[in-house]
């Protein structure tokens, strides 16, 4: 436990607790249920987690992604259902796996990218952005398909690219928070009650991100020397 605590640095803490309280805001606001909270605040713990690189956030990761598709199902949201239970569920426990078979001394192994690996990737965000895009604008009612299906396509590729531990993950988390703050923009300014309280979120996701990427690239350094 000892150890566990002097892992984290003053910043961590204080944003920790600061990305805590913006879930209770959020759960009081929105008036959410208990279960609700549950799926945000592992929601929360699972990204600050993972931008420590510890393995603990694929445990709440776990508990994140099937609550948040029984929230889907619920509110009829079948495609956010299938992509959650049948990629990113199979992705907690591979990612889990990989992680602690890479574990030395208790920290994790961080690793980055070759040229020809980050440029695979960004073709493959893109071309997949774009065929998901054009599938999405012939869908009855759907909002911005392009933005929508990049959001989609970033956030497979971001996910493949932590279970492998990765750093550049967070370069794609960046970009993938930064369409989804502005896809969210789009939708305030349509009228969406929930604009801003998303908007605020996934900020706050941009902002961790960033820091995951500070973290994951000094640590793959670390590993290089």
């Amino acid at each position: 436990m000892r150890r566990f605590a002097g892992s984290w640095n003053l910043f961590e803490i204080v944003w920790l607790v600061l990305f805590t309280l913006i879930a209770v805001g959020f759960t009081v606001i929105s008036k959410d249920s208990i279960f609700g909270f549950t799926v945000f605040i592992t929601g929360v713990l699972c990204v600050v987690l993972a931008a420590k690189g510890m393995l603990m956030s694929y445990v709440f990761g776990m508990y994140n992604t099937v609550g948040y598709a029984y929230l889907a199902y619920i509110n009829g949201l079948f495609g956010e259902v299938m992509l959650n239970m049948l990629f990113f569920v199979p992705m907690n426990v591979v990612g889990f796996y990989m992680w602690k078979k890479n574990l030395q001394g208790g920290k994790l192994s961080m690793r980055q990218m070759e040229l020809k690996g980050m440029f695979l990737a960004g073709a493959i965000c893109l071309l997949g952005s774009l065929l998901l895009g054009f599938g999405l604008s012939f869908i009855k009612g759907q909002n911005s398909p392009y933005i929508d299906a990049l959001t989609t396509v970033l956030s497979v590729v971001a996910t493949i690219l932590m279970v492998r531990r990765f750093k550049e993950q967070w370069l794609i988390y960046i970009v993938l928070n930064i369409f989804t703050v502005l896809l969210w923009v789009v939708r305030m300014l349509d009228g969406s009650d929930e604009g801003l309280m998303m908007i605020v979120m996934w900020s706050a996701y941009l902002v961790n991100a960033g820091y995951g990427y500070y973290n994951w690239n000094r640590g793959a350094k670390e590993a290089l020397a």
